[in-house]
């Protein structure tokens, strides 16, 4: 039975070394091609530990951390996405962003993904934002690293109210496994409303 839990303060502390982990060995996969390394992420997961707001929903096998997400006030990363925000008519301070959800393969398709969204979204809520929005990295269809049958998490975010935002794109640089240096990824966000405006 995989255990799905919320934490927060010392103990998402903790956690963070594995869930650099997992981002490394998960986003090594497609779409991402992400060729991580520690010291990056050390300093990546620092938001975390320093956002009084974050939070971190781990999925355990017993004691093992198989899967992680994470979420923090938008405005924390706000060097990285307010271009991408810009002329939407949207304050960041009303948007909870969901940053990674990685998984390992053999735990998926248990439902830990919508668990995952779940106690982000009421953990936004609860702080009174009215708006969730993540980012997906955009691939060409012919990539020639691209899966043979590779299905994409679209219908899973459409399904949870998630769309597009038009003309909300961020860019970020990071070194894919196939290059021997840092690139520009257009990322592409998505947002759900799930509270009133004002």
């Amino acid at each position: 039975m995989i255990r799905v839990a919320r934490l927060t303060g010392a103990d998402l502390t903790a956690a963070l070394p594995d869930v650099a982990r997992l981002r490394i060995q998960v986003f090594r996969d497609w779409p991402y091609l992400y060729d991580g390394d520690e010291a990056y992420e050390r300093d990546y997961l620092q938001t975390y530990r320093d956002s009084p707001d974050a939070i971190l929903v781990g999925a355990f096998d017993g004691d093992r951390l198989v899967g992680a997400s994470t979420g923090t006030p938008m405005e924390d990363h706000a060097e990285d996405f307010a271009a991408a925000f810009d002329g939407q008519g949207i304050d960041l301070s009303d948007i909870f962003y969901c940053a990674e959800s990685v998984l390992l393969p053999e735990y998926r398709g248990q439902g830990i993904g919508h668990a995952f969204f779940d106690a982000r979204e009421d953990h936004a809520r609860a702080m009174g934002r009215r708006y969730v929005a993540f980012c997906g990295v955009v691939r060409p269809d012919d990539h020639p690293l691209r899966p043979a049958g590779y299905q994409p998490l679209d219908p899973f975010w459409r399904k949870r109210g998630y769309t597009p935002v038009d003309g909300a794109v961020a860019q970020f640089r990071w070194k894919d496994i196939d290059q021997p240096s840092d690139t520009a990824h257009a990322l592409q966000f998505w947002m759900r409303q799930i509270l009133p405006v004002a």
